[in-house]
């Protein structure tokens, strides 16, 4: 898919478009991504001083105030857009529930929109940490404003197009100084990134610099997608690109690089970092366990477990046990306390399992004249060796339905299919 395409439930959501170009960063061919505004009026009857979200009350402007900093990118890099105005500062600054109906609102694949959404809940947990505020009550200042917005959705609909089996980041360079704020001047790392890296799975380092070459955003970004390591993996390298930065700083150049490669050969399977939850219920209804896979994986968990238990007095309860990650524990538990009424979640700790690297095919099978597919899911080891073939079972079960065959044989059929595949691979 084209970025064009993958970024299209955004700008059809939005008033913005991106402008993507290639510029030099110091001798280094980098790509620019500028946010530009599609409305004619740059100021879209809105006051961007003080929107009417913001209630007068300046205790509200979460979000940083990057103005000497922005000003500093537009004179460097900012001028080629000379066809379109930027969207930065632009639209209202929205609270952290607008921010969510409006990423809702978009038509996102539901994996982009349970990442955005993760984004901006851990933006405004890091400025709720900050401000000794609740999440509901944070409004968000620049973050909350269309660019922004656009910027956060883009980076999660982009990645799901690349399709990475998982990302990595060496220690993040901060940079040094001090950083303007709507709250005043603040040393670098900003407040909001300190409390972001202090939840991630990353580490920080200073320098090179006396520039913010973190932001909260980006942070943000990064803090739910990507693990942290402390040196370059051994990688296949299958590709590589330069992201441009605002500044000009020479003599380094300010640009992001991504590497692209395959680690297998590593070990056997593929290492993944993960948190368990755990609570007891001894009163909760048929009807909450049973829908308690679907909510708790649309907030984020990768598995949920249902086992009965005996309880204290000898009472049948179950012990709920979920996989999340490390990330993602907090927005899970709370939704798991919610939907149970538990008085209590265990949090065993950041900890890790060893997972197969899973691919889904789709096999067709001839019966009666007809064809049908079926899904099949394949297991592989980190060197790509084929383990176990499963075919989906409600696939299975669609196709015995409008057969005669029965589902365990639709099974065998369709794993079969996909077994000979491979082998001939």
């Amino acid at each position: 898919m084209t970025p064009d395409r993958a970024l299209e439930p955004v700008t059809d959501a939005l008033e913005v478009e991106y402008k993507i170009d290639t510029i030099d960063k110091s001798g280094i061919a980098a790509t620019s991504v500028d946010v530009l505004l599609t409305d004619d009026d740059p100021h879209d009857g809105h006051d961007h001083e003080e929107s009417d979200h913001d209630h007068g009350d300046s205790s509200h402007d979460h979000g940083h105030d990057h103005s000497h900093d922005r000003d500093h990118a537009h004179d460097h890099e900012h001028s080629h857009s000379h066809d379109g105005v930027h969207a930065e500062g632009h639209g209202p600054h929205r609270s952290y529930r607008e921010v969510r109906e409006i990423v809702t609102d978009m038509d996102l694949e539901p994996v982009v929109e349970r990442d955005a959404l993760a984004i901006f809940e851990l933006l405004g947990e890091a400025e709720a940490g900050v401000h000794g505020e609740d999440l509901e009550s944070i409004h968000f200042h620049e973050v909350g404003a269309d660019d922004a917005i656009a910027d956060v959705v883009g980076a999660a609909a982009l990645l799901h197009d690349l399709e990475p089996e998982r990302v990595v980041t060496t220690p993040l360079a901060t940079g040094d100084g001090t950083v303007s704020m709507s709250h005043g001047e603040y040393p670098i790392p900003a407040p909001a990134v300190v409390e972001i890296a202090s939840r991630a799975d990353w580490s920080l380092r200073g320098g090179p610099v006396d520039a913010e070459l973190l932001t909260p955003t980006g942070a943000a970004i990064l803090g739910h997608i990507a693990e942290g390591i402390e040196t370059l993996p051994t990688l296949s390298l299958e590709g590589s690109g330069y992201g441009a930065g605002g500044y000009d700083l020479d003599p380094h150049p300010n640009v992001l690089r991504v590497l692209v490669g395959d680690g297998s050969g590593q070990s056997e399977l593929v290492e993944d970092d993960i948190a368990v939850l755990e609570t007891n219920l001894d009163d909760a209804t048929p009807e909450v366990l049973g829908g308690l896979q679907e909510t708790l994986s649309s907030a984020g968990a990768r598995d949920v477990s249902i086992i009965p238990a005996t309880m204290k007095k000898s009472r049948p309860g179950h012990l709920v046990k979920v996989i999340c990650k490390p990330e993602d524990r907090e927005r899970v538990a709370r939704v798991l306390a919610e939907e149970t009424g538990t008085l209590g979640v265990r949090d065993a700790g950041a900890t890790h399992r060893w997972i197969a690297n899973r691919e889904f095919e789709t096999v067709r099978l001839e019966t009666d004249g007809s064809e049908y597919e079926v899904t099949v899911k394949i297991a592989s080891d980190a060197a790509g060796e084929v383990y176990d073939v499963s075919a989906e079972y409600d696939d299975a079960a669609a196709v015995a339905r409008k057969t005669t065959l029965p589902i365990r044989t639709v099974l065998k059929r369709a794993e079969a299919a996909a077994s000979v595949d491979h082998t001939a691979e």
